[in-house]
């Protein structure tokens, strides 16, 4: 199995190439000029807005997990360009250079609407305002649509491996205004490689699903594990659920947690 990776150089890229490449699995990152990626990594210069440069990086391979994403920028049309253009040259270059591979694409559980009845269940209403998940909602169709095998990974909020992402949160969810006691999904870099893993098996193939691990925990919870402060209230929440996976759909194709909260990963010394 020869196995192709967009966006390796990324936050969740460098880790889980670490752990392919743990796993002895053969591994090929598309990267930019100047870009690196971890040692045992092959790579091949390219950009998905460049299609020319694409059928090289995806020639013989087996199966491609789709990681490159732009997130946090005021550019929304460069979110669509990547996300979305992306996602579709690279769709292309697949469908004429390696129509067999396998692709896993990672999706995110921001695309669920704010004001579910429960949690997030990967067939509940989809209708994001913000400019990234926005996007990643047209990309996921362009790949459903493709005639590709496929697998959408929609990941919770991820952390661990001193990446500083949950760090971030306190802060980052106290600018959207989010209540206390509001509950988030989480899902540990681990656990991302886990369900990667199980998807090149073809367990998930056609399937979108939810990759979260066992213990959503509320802001609250996480600043004061983190030791910062956050604002603490009493009155009423309101859309109780945005933000809350159900995974159950993971547990019943394989996928268990080897990190299952973000308590067990503070006692292991990896958040």
């Amino acid at each position: 199995m020869t196995i192709l990776i967009t966006g390796g150089t990324g936050l969740v890229g460098t880790r889980l190439l670490r752990r392919l490449v743990a796993a002895g699995l053969d591994c090929r990152a598309l990267v930019r000029a100047g870009k690196e990626v971890p040692d045992g990594v092959a790579t091949v210069e390219g950009d998905l807005l460049d299609p020319v440069s694409l059928p090289q990086a995806v020639q013989g391979v087996t199966a491609v997990i789709h990681l490159a994403a732009v997130l946090r920028t005021p550019d929304p049309d460069q979110i669509q360009r990547v996300n979305v253009d992306g996602t579709r040259n690279l769709v292309v270059a697949l469908q004429d250079h390696a129509p067999d591979a396998r692709v896993i694409m990672a999706s995110t559980s921001l695309v669920y609407d704010a004001d579910l009845s429960g949690p997030a269940r990967e067939d509940d209403a989809t209708n994001p305002k913000q400019p990234y998940p926005a996007s990643k909602i047209v990309a996921e169709q362009v790949l459903r649509d493709s005639g590709l095998t496929w697998s959408i990974l929609r990941l919770a909020f991820v952390y661990g491996d001193a990446d500083d992402h949950l760090q971030s949160a306190p802060r980052l969810l106290g600018s959207w205004n989010w209540h206390p006691a509001k509950t988030l999904s989480l899902v540990h870099h681990q656990d991302i490689a886990v369900a990667v893993q199980l998807a090149l098996t073809g367990a998930m193939d056609g399937r979108t699903v939810n990759i979260a691990d066992d213990a959503p925990a509320t802001v609250l919870e996480i600043a004061r594990l983190l030791g910062v402060e956050y604002q603490e209230l009493a009155e009423p929440l309101t859309n109780p659920w945005e933000g809350h996976l159900d995974g159950s759909l993971a547990r019943e194709l394989g996928f268990t947690p080897t990190v299952p909260s973000m308590y067990r990963s503070a006692a292991a010394g990896t958040l």
